[in-house]
């Protein structure tokens, strides 16, 4: 397999990710940015720890999807992060609004 090859497959991947991200975001109500990943949730709870001086935060989740193009298996029953870095998390806002599909 070619660099050109990879670099078609993996852009192909990652639009397909992006419709899939598309055609389920509206049943999500938050979405959740760690450093190493985006999940779309319908729970979350963030904890903020301390240990040895150390502060972290666990973040939990519940029915979420993984913005990962390579995982087979994508939504999840519940997903638990540790992570030293920001969390950002935004509640969804689902408008009546629909844009049109440029497709």
């Amino acid at each position: 397999m070619s660099a050109e090859d990879l670099e078609d497959y993996e852009a192909e991947l990652e639009l397909q990710l992006y419709k899939e991200y598309k055609s389920v975001v509206g049943i999500f109500k938050y979405a959740v940015e760690t450093e190493r990943r985006f999940y779309l949730c319908n729970a979350v709870d963030l904890k903020v720890r301390t240990e040895g001086g150390d502060v972290y935060y666990e973040v939990s989740m519940g029915d979420a999807w993984v913005w990962d193009m390579y995982r087979p298996a994508r939504f999840v029953k519940s997903a638990k992060v540790l992570t030293f870095r920001d969390v950002s998390i935004e509640e969804i806002v689902h408008s009546d609004l629909q844009v049109p599909d440029g497709n």
